[in-house]
């Protein structure tokens, strides 16, 4: 599988960054840029260009990753959080769990790849992980559906949750799905109903729970594990009831560049925009450049947050948990009209 990947309003650094491995080769080489031949009777030592200045060269690239990303359209979001270098479920396991022990079925139908669920521990602090993950390769896109859960994926995870509750320890979530399933066995097998049941037992569920969008919130595909005490986004990520594409398709009768742009500028889907409107409580920051640039940085960033909630959350009566998780939902949407 190829590692290139370029998005288009980064075509200025991918030039850049060309100049920079250039540089690099040169000066592991030991050798100055290739002479050019003489000409005229000049020497080709005084017509050849003078070796790149590899630190200036650098400070141009991190000049400019700051200023891309920092006036990004909603839309160039959507394609950071697509990046298919972006860290995952798995990566950030690997990184910052300790004892990961994977649970695997819902005991009704069968195994979801697309949602991992297991026992570990983050930091000092026991729990259950669960998170959408999309695969790597072609054959693991293939297997986990591009992180799309089917019926069996959310009960899976919803029997998971229960047994943490039993054992009374913290539930963390990371959310990073398109949406849904949408085929016709997933429905067959009551998509619609696994999610509502997800969502109403997670509403009274007795135990802290954490959740995070590190890429993409599609719709009741990721609301589906994230109803939670405390929601952050990764700093790059969308959370939106519906994708660019699926409300262009239906506001315009079609999806391309020009509606993809307009639908996510209306659907306020950024993180900022999230933060704004309460759907979430805080924005956890990137690496400069995206978390695809340093996954090691993203996900020290997020275990900190992650760690931090689950102290402030633990001391506190499952009763009142509860309250104040149901309290927090019931908020959202709510509208006052001044005279």
């Amino acid at each position: 599988m190829s590692t290139f990947y370029q998005l288009e309003f980064e075509r200025p650094l991918t030039e850049l960054e060309q100049q920079i491995a250039a540089a690099e080769a040169a000066r592991r080489e030991g050798a100055s840029p290739r002479p050019v031949p003489a000409f005229g009777g000049v020497s080709e030592a005084a017509v050849a260009e003078p070796p790149a200045d590899l630190d200036e060269l650098r400070t141009r690239r991190d000049e400019l990753i700051v200023q891309l990303y920092s006036r990004l359209s909603p839309w160039d979001t959507v394609r950071v959080a697509r990046h298919p270098n972006r860290p995952q479920t798995r990566d950030y396991i690997a990184r910052f769990c300790r004892d990961f022990c994977e649970l695997h079925g819902d005991r009704r139908f069968g195994d979801d790849p697309a949602i991992v669920t297991g026992f570990g521990r983050i930091g000092s602090i026991k729990c259950l992980i669960v998170g959408h993950q999309k695969g790597r390769n072609t054959n693991e896109k293939l297997a986990c559906h591009f992180g799309c859960a089917h019926p069996e994926g959310y009960r899976k995870a919803l029997a998971k949750m229960k047994l943490a509750e039993k054992f009374a320890l913290p539930i963390v979530t990371l959310v990073d799905t398109p949406g849904a399933y949408p085929g016709l066995g997933a429905e067959q097998r009551g998509q619609a109903e696994a999610i509502a049941v997800n969502l109403r037992e997670m509403s009274v569920l007795k135990t802290p729970i954490v959740s995070v969008i590190i890429g993409e919130g599609g719709s009741g595909g990721a609301l589906g594990i994230a109803v939670a005490d405390r929601v952050a986004m990764l700093q790059h990520a969308w959370y939106s009831v519906i994708s660019p594409e699926g409300c262009a398709a239906i506001l315009w009768k079609q999806a391309n560049e020009q509606t993809n742009k307009s639908a996510a500028s209306a659907l306020k889907l950024t993180a900022a925009d999230n933060l704004e409107l309460g759907i979430i409580d805080a924005v956890i920051p990137e690496p400069p450049g995206g978390a695809h640039r340093d996954p090691a940085l993203a996900a020290s960033n997020l275990e900190r947050w992650i760690v931090q909630q689950l102290i402030e959350l633990r001391d506190l009566n499952p009763d009142v948990l509860v309250e104040q998780r149901y309290a927090r939902f019931r908020r959202m949407g709510r509208h006052e009209v001044r005279a």
